[in-house]
């Protein structure tokens, strides 16, 4: 199996991550996003939406979305719930970390980490911290009662949210904070097979 990701990249780290805690083996191929890498003719030929990460499987197929990845990369695992309802609230997070998370602090972090914060993003950059923050109240709410976010139990929803929430100093948001997303942190770099971000 082949992956194609950029190792800053938060999206793509959950894919390294998870391989990790599975020891699922695999080939990683770097690609810079600021230098077109995405955009070529044989990349779109594989992603037509020109994005990061990929897998490419031995038999040639290709699976887009990183969460979608997870799903399938954990599938059988016990990184994956099969009841439907704690199967089902896996999705509920990751839908969270895709639409009320990842376009805040993800984005954030872009601007300030790869572009470096320049003077035409400076506005959208300051418009993210809103919506960053309630995201991260959200968050610390539901951690002050479990300890990880689907049945007590670390899973691919953990791995989604993680991803961008312990580098989202690197967007500008304070953690100081939020105590309970702080311990949670501390969990997941304590699960089996842990790797931490490039």
């Amino acid at each position: 199996m082949i992956i194609y990701g950029d190792s800053k990249s938060g999206n793509c780290y959950k894919l390294q991550l998870l391989c990790s805690n599975l020891a699922i083996p695999h080939r990683w191929i770097e690609i810079d996003i600021l230098n077109g890498d995405t955009q070529t003719k044989q990349f779109v030929a594989k992603n037509p939406n020109g994005k990061i990460p990929i897998i490419e499987l031995d038999s040639g197929e290709v699976l887009t979305e990183s969460n979608a990845i997870l799903h399938f990369l954990a599938s059988e695992s016990a990184l994956l719930p099969t009841i439907p309802l704690k199967h089902a609230q896996v999705l509920q997070w990751q839908f969270f970390e895709q639409y009320s998370h990842e376009p805040y602090i993800a984005v954030a972090r872009f601007i300030e980490k790869y572009l470096g914060l320049p003077d035409d993003r400076l506005a959208e950059y300051r418009q993210k911290k809103q919506g960053g923050y309630k995201a991260l109240d959200i968050m610390e709410q539901h951690l002050a009662k479990h300890h990880f976010f689907v049945d007590e139990k670390y899973s691919i929803a953990d791995i989604s949210l993680y991803a961008y929430t312990h580098v989202a100093h690197e967007g500008g948001f304070d953690l100081t904070h939020y105590p309970n997303i702080n311990a949670w942190l501390k969990r997941i770099s304590q699960q089996p097979g842990f790797q931490p971000m490039a």
